[in-house]
């Protein structure tokens, strides 16, 4: 198991961003844990302090879809915690709804957390991982990010950004000593879709018998990470899809795409939801 300094996780304080802190928690000196949520971070604190002796834990509160908070934050950060070992960029907002019929607030809230945070928070923290010549960055994206789903065009959107900064990155990145790792899960136990509004899962994505727990998918991330894999697939059953997913032509997933959000469409005619 190898060992870091200080390491800083965001959307910690469920899901598998919750699962990823207790993982690290056994690898770090230093863990800044951050969400929205107080209340759930100073459990996750207690219980991370109760099971690690010597670990010290940061809980801070913050809305990653404000670009002065994330400087607050990151000022907080700097203070409290000093410099960052390793950053987690795994705080995400979803939406299940044709772009048409999206509230743009809520679009707004997505493209925010998903992109401009993930990109604000690593220019902040990498170039100091670069200057020491270690670190890493773990940037939880989304299957969704390397295919086209329907119903959720902001999401798909904002993990396809994760998707492409996150190779680049590396690429960027070579040489220096600081790793970027790309997770890329399907579907998971967490209250990800229900704050989505997908409890049945997001449109087109794989059926339920793929869907595996946040501590295993965070389990699998971590050990993707040491390994320093540019990209994870948690989940065997998963994985073997996602692998096999460039020998399905683009075409054919734009048909099958523009079939699901027909539906969709017609469904919600028929339920008399008519916009936003």
């Amino acid at each position: 198991m190898k060992k870091y300094g200080t390491v800083l996780i965001t959307g910690a304080s469920s899901g598998i961003g919750r699962e990823l802190a207790l993982e690290f928690g056994a690898r770090s000196e230093t863990l800044a844990i951050v969400a929205r949520r107080l209340d759930r971070l100073e459990k996750l604190r207690a219980e991370l302090l109760a099971r690690h002796a010597g670990l010290k834990v940061i809980a801070l509160a913050a809305d990653l879809s404000e670009e002065r908070e994330i400087e607050r934050l990151l000022g907080r950060v700097a203070e409290q915690a000093g410099h960052i070992d390793v950053l987690v960029n795994n705080a995400g907002v979803g939406d299940a709804a044709l772009f048409d019929r999206a509230e743009w607030a809520r679009t707004r809230q997505i493209l925010h957390t998903n992109v401009i945070a993930v990109a604000q928070l690593t220019a902040a923290l990498v170039p100091g991982m670069a200057k020491r010549g270690r670190g890493g960055v773990l940037n939880i994206g989304s299957g969704a990010g390397l295919t086209v789903l329907p119903n959720a065009a902001a999401y798909v959107a904002s993990k396809h950004f994760v998707a492409g900064f996150s190779e680049a990155l590396r690429a960027d990145l070579a040489g220096t000593g600081v790793t970027v790792t790309q997770v890329c899960p399907g579907p998971v136990d967490s209250e990800f879709d229900e704050l989505a509004g997908s409890v049945g899962g997001m449109a087109g994505a794989p059926p339920k018998f793929f869907r595996i727990s946040a501590a295993r998918c965070a389990r699998e991330a971590v050990a993707g990470f040491e390994h320093g894999s540019a990209v994870v697939y948690p989940g065997r059953a998963y994985r073997f899809v996602m692998r096999m997913l460039p020998l399905f032509p683009m075409w054919l997933r734009r048909r099958q795409a523009a079939s699901i959000a027909a539906r969709v469409r017609g469904a919600q005619m028929r339920d008399g939801r008519s916009g936003a």
